[in-house]
C-alpha cells in the first residue's frame, strides 16, 4: 500500500500529518511519498528529517518549480506501487491509528466497491472544531449519486482507493488539469470507469483543516462559486450519463447555479450551459 500526500507550504502541518501516516498499524507494509511543490517555507525541511529518521519509508519527491496541485499529485502517484493509495494533503491528517487496515479489510472483502472513505472532522487553524458529524451511519455512494452532486463524508484525506490503470488514466485527459475540485473529478472518473461504488465508514478518523493556506477551504464565497460552476462544466461535457441523469442534472443546475450566472450578468455562461443540457 502507499500513502500519497502532496504538499506546499504546510510548515505549520506537515509534521502531524506525517506522524498520523507512521503511527498507522497494519498487517500490512506501506510507503509514504510526499509531493513537495516547491514549498518556499521549510515545509521540504521537515519532510526531509523524518525522511532520514525512517530510511526506507518516507520518499521526498520534489518539483524544482511551483507547479500546481493537480501536476503535484500525479507526479506523486506515478511513484505509488501499492494495491491500494490513500490520500492526505499536507495540511490535514488521520486520528485513527486503524483508518488504513479499516479501509484496506473492506476493499479486501467487497469488490465491487472501488474506493473505501469514512467521516471526518472540520477544525480550525486553533484546532477548535468546527463540523464534525453527531451521527456517523454507513453510506453507500454510486456513479449516479456523485453525478447529482451528492458526496458527503468523502474528503481527500479520507480517500483509500484500487490502484488501477483505469483509475489513474484520468490524468492524461487535458481536461483535468481545468477543473479546480480534482478529488471530485478523480471520484466521478474512478466509479464510472470502474462501475464500482465508493463505501464510508461510519466513524470519524480524519481532521479537515480551514486556514488561509488551504487550496480551497478559504477562497472568497463568489470565486467559489465560479469554480463550481466551471468544474460543472467539465463534467457535463466529459463524462457519459443517461437521458434520465441529463435532466437531474439540468434540474441541479437550474436550482444551485442559475440564480447566481444571472446575479452576477453571467448570461452568455448560463446560456451555454442550459443549451447543453436541454
Amino acid at each position: 500500500m502507499s500513502i500519497c500526500c502532496i504538499t506546499y507550504n504546510h510548515e505549520n502541518f506537515i509534521a502531524e500529518a506525517i506522524q498520523s501516516f507512521l503511527m498507522q498499524k497494519t498487517n500490512f507494509k506501506f510507503d509514504i511519498i510526499i509531493g513537495d511543490d516547491c514549498s518556499s517555507d521549510k515545509t521540504q525541511s521537515i519532510i526531509k528529517f523524518y525522511s532520514e529518521t525512517y530510511p526506507g519509508k518516507i520518499k521526498l519527491i520534489s518539483t524544482p518549480t511551483n507547479s500546481g496541485p493537480h501536476k503535484n499529485l500525479i507526479n506523486c502517484i506515478a511513484h505509488c506501487k501499492g494495491k491500494y493509495i490513500a490520500l492526505c494533503e499536507g495540511d490535514d491528517y488521520w486520528t485513527n491509528e486503524y483508518k488504513l487496515q479499516k479501509q484496506v479489510d473492506f476493499l479486501e472483502n467487497n469488490a465491487d466497491f472501488v474506493i473505501c472513505c469514512h467521516y471526518h472532522k472540520v477544525i480550525n487553524i486553533n484546532n477548535e472544531t468546527l463540523y464534525v458529524h453527531p451521527n456517523p451511519k454507513p453510506l453507500v455512494h454510486t456513479y449516479t449519486d456523485l453525478l447529482a452532486g451528492k458526496q458527503e463524508e468523502t474528503k481527500t484525506a479520507t480517500v483509500v482507493y484500487r490502484n488501477t490503470p483505469e483509475t489513474i488514466r484520468l490524468f492524461s485527459k487535458p481536461w483535468f488539469f481545468e477543473c479546480h475540485a480534482g478529488d471530485k473529478m478523480f471520484k466521478l472518473w474512478a466509479t464510472q470507469r470502474t462501475g464500482g461504488k465508493i463505501y464510508v465508514i461510519p466513524e470519524v478518523m480524519s481532521c479537515y483543516r480551514n486556514h488561509k493556506g488551504g487550496i480551497w477551504s478559504m477562497i472568497n464565497t463568489k470565486v467559489r462559486m465560479e469554480m463550481v460552476i466551471s468544474d460543472f462544466n467539465l463534467i457535463i461535457k466529459n463524462f457519459t450519463y443517461s437521458a434520465i441523469a441529463k435532466k437531474k442534472l439540468l434540474l441541479l443546475y437550474i436550482k444551485r447555479y442559475l440564480l447566481f450566472e444571472l446575479q452576477n450578468k453571467r448570461f452568455r455562461k448560463a446560456y451555454d450551459t442550459l443549451k447543453y443540457l436541454l
